[in-house]
């Protein structure tokens, strides 16, 4: 059966019923009605996504076991591909391959994308696909200023994403950043 709203895909009928429950529910609702969340890469996206060097990104596998990883690389490492995709290179880390595993059985992810200094963060919801290294996607993704070697490549079908409130959210630069503060 598919959703009336986008943000059902977080808005589950047990969450609806805890938001009831706890009288958040219309509020929710009427947002949904007003403004659901978008399904496809806007320009306001794609230039957040091209300023970050690092993201978290969950996934689960088949029992529905959480999994959360810290991915960093350069600035805009992670590239918006067209309207409906993204994609980063995947680099040599410790060889766990519990995300790419997971997604063997399980290909949903989130990306949480943080911008600490402005206070704001985007939160994306898609379905993964590990791209082997002899893929052309490669030569989109690499960076020559960057010399790690890549393993794969995630490309990720956005299936919707939204813009979060910036509550609780404490201010934190990069060395970079802070320099280019003039401090």
């Amino acid at each position: 059966m598919k959703s009336k709203y986008v943000s059902d895909i977080a808005f589950t009928e047990s969450v609806k019923k805890r938001q009831e429950s706890m009288g958040s529910r219309q509020a929710y609702q009427n947002m949904a009605e007003r403004r659901d969340w978008q399904t496809e890469i806007t320009g306001q996206l794609a230039y957040f996504v091209s300023q970050r060097d690092s993201f978290y990104m969950a996934s689960a596998n088949a029992q529905g076991q959480p999994y959360i990883q810290h991915r960093g690389g350069p600035k805009g490492f992670l590239k918006v591909l067209d309207e409906n995709h993204l994609a980063f290179a995947d680099f040599s880390g410790n060889r766990q391959y519990i995300s790419i595993g997971n997604f063997d059985e399980n290909n949903k992810v989130h990306l949480f994308l943080m911008d600490y200094p402005n206070r704001k963060r985007i939160k994306i919801w898609g379905e993964a696909s590990v791209i082997q290294p002899d893929n052309d996607l490669l030569v989109q993704l690499k960076d020559d200023d960057y010399d790690v070697p890549i393993e794969r490549a995630i490309k990720i079908r956005v299936t919707a994403w939204d813009v979060n409130c910036p509550q609780h959210i404490q201010q934190r630069y990069t060395v970079e950043e802070f320099r280019d503060l003039g401090v």
